[in-house]
């Protein structure tokens, strides 16, 4: 597996707020066997996972999603799953943000099972863990141009920035505004016509509920300044050529239907192209009876389209019953780069030139401008093992 198939997910015709544009993801039949709801943490603020010995996830962390592969249908929302409203609030309403008294919940790994066939899981925040983690222990081997921190914690801290989807421009308007198609099982979300994220789940009714969830994913820097700097986009609109020539409703619909398919070719080729047609290195998460739980990380290729980092959850046939992305900026795909290079040589400041095709000099100022400066030593020059 180092693809994304999305069998069974149909395009529908764009929906556009201002820059925005929603394109609805419908299924002819629901992915049998995996529901996905939703656990609020009402008192949320900053999280802090426990993914390792002595090592630590932050972020802001509002909800966790369970995946529920029991066949129990809606009654898996037991088992402390909150569905919807806080008790004494209004039926669909959610929690405000909060910008004050932030607190810390604190939580055990970022997949966890619960009682009965369910597993809680923290969405987009296991592909970002990932996506921190790449290369977080640093050089294996003691080359003189590293420092004593480099050599001791690896890459601990790192960190990476990000936007809440309620500051981006345009996002929670659309999402208020546009209805849900009957079927619809996802969505992929475009900011000034640059994927921003994509969204899929298992059942209509699941999609329903973790519609609103939307705003309070994070969305990379490059996607807040499209969304509040870029003009709006052209909205769909279907032309029929032979219009004044058609003479039943059925020919209406047969051409109104041609304009559906080749709005769904050219959204799947040139729209999501950049997600569809990439191949990643995916590490299996959590195997759920017949469905497993992977995220995967991009070949971190610069100059290129947009990269994505993400997780999914798939059937035994690979199908995808659960899919969320984030888009990484260009600078983080840099990093991703470096990091890469510098593992496959070893760490040596020599061997990691030779690959990049440039100088050790030129290395050194590319881990410096990545923001790995600490890394270094102040005067690092070319080495050999101690």
């Amino acid at each position: 597996m180092n693809r994304l198939e999305l069998t069974g997910l149909a395009t529908r015709p764009a929906q556009v707020w201002g820059g925005i544009r929603l394109v609805p993801l419908v299924r002819e039949q629901p992915v049998e066997g995996l529901r996905l709801h939703e656990e609020l943490y009402t008192e949320y603020g900053h999280g802090v996972v426990d993914v390792g010995p002595r090592t630590h996830y932050a972020s802001v962390i509002p909800h966790g999603f369970v995946a529920d592969w029991s066949g129990e249908g809606e009654q898996s929302a037991a088992y402390g799953t909150q569905l919807g409203a806080a008790a004494g609030s209004p039926a669909g309403s959610r929690p405000a943000p909060r910008t004050a008294r932030l607190q810390r919940h604190r939580h055990h790994r970022m997949a966890k099972r619960r009682p009965g066939d369910r597993l809680r899981f923290l969405p987009l925040h296991l592909a970002l863990e990932g996506y921190l983690s790449l290369h977080f222990g640093g050089p294996a081997i003691a080359w003189e141009e590293w420092s004593r921190q480099a050599l001791r914690d690896g890459l601990s801290p790192r960190a990476e920035d990000a936007y809440m989807g309620w500051s981006v421009r345009g996002l929670g308007d659309a999402l208020r505004v546009f209805e849900i198609h009957p079927g619809q099982c996802g969505v992929m979300v475009y900011a000034a016509d640059a994927l921003a994220a994509a969204f899929v789940l298992p059942h209509p009714d699941d999609y329903r509920l973790l519609h609103p969830s939307l705003v309070e994913d994070l969305y990379g820097e490059l996607i807040h300044q499209y969304a509040l700097y870029g003009a709006p986009v052209p909205e769909f609109t279907a032309r029929i050529p032979d219009g004044p020539r058609l003479r039943s409703l059925a020919a209406l619909r047969a051409a109104a239907r041609e304009c559906e398919r080749e709005w769904a070719e050219a959204h799947d080729t040139l729209f999501a192209g950049e997600l569809l047609d990439t191949s990643y290195a995916f590490d299996r998460v959590y195997r759920m009876g017949s469905f497993t739980l992977w995220r995967f990380l991009p070949p971190f290729l610069t100059g290129g389209a947009g990269q994505h980092i993400g997780e999914t959850i798939t059937d035994h046939k690979g199908q995808v019953a659960y899919l969320k992305t984030f888009r990484l900026s260009e600078a983080q795909i840099r990093r991703g780069h470096l990091l890469h290079r510098l593992a496959d040589a070893d760490w040596r400041l020599a061997g990691a030139a030779e690959a990049l095709g440039t100088t050790e000099e030129e290395v050194v100022r590319r881990i410096r401008a990545a923001g790995f400066d600490s890394l270094l030593r102040a005067r690092a020059s070319r080495g050999n093992p101690r």
